[in-house]
């Protein structure tokens, strides 16, 4: 008897017969892989509106340090200009670890909005306005 067919003999045994083709409903299963696809997008988005949730909330909470610049003054050491508790602390970074620098009297000044960025190139949709209008 030849090796091949025995193992061959086994596997059809283990695995199930195969449905004729008047018993598949063409239909259902259509439905069932619609339904699974939207699902999955439907939980995409889902995760997408929680993970924005969530960071809205972490920043929400109320900080009370922040860093509001960092300059890099050589290949391995930083400065860092931290907000903490209403004072301004001047850090500076490097291998040897952290040292503050000089702590400013008095409160931190408020922060100003940050004036609205202007693209410089325009966006796809103002790109394909220009293209479909007629030259004169």
């Amino acid at each position: 008897m030849n090796r091949k067919s025995g193992i061959g003999n086994r596997l059809a045994l283990l695995a199930p017969a195969a449905l004729p083709a008047s018993d598949v409903d063409v239909g259902g299963e259509l439905v069932r892989v619609v339904l699974s696809l939207v699902a999955v997008i439907a939980l995409i988005f889902v995760a997408g509106w929680l993970s924005r949730r969530m960071q809205g909330r972490a920043r929400a909470g109320g900080r009370r340090i922040r860093c509001v610049e960092t300059m890099a003054v050589g290949a391995r050491d930083r400065v860092l200009l931290i907000d903490a508790d209403g004072k301004r602390l001047l850090v500076g970074v490097g291998p040897g670890g952290m040292h503050t620098l000089h702590v400013y009297d008095g409160v931190a000044p408020a922060t100003e909005a940050p004036a609205p960025v202007v693209p410089a190139v325009p966006n796809f949709a103002q790109l394909l306005t220009r293209l479909r209008r007629p030259k004169p």
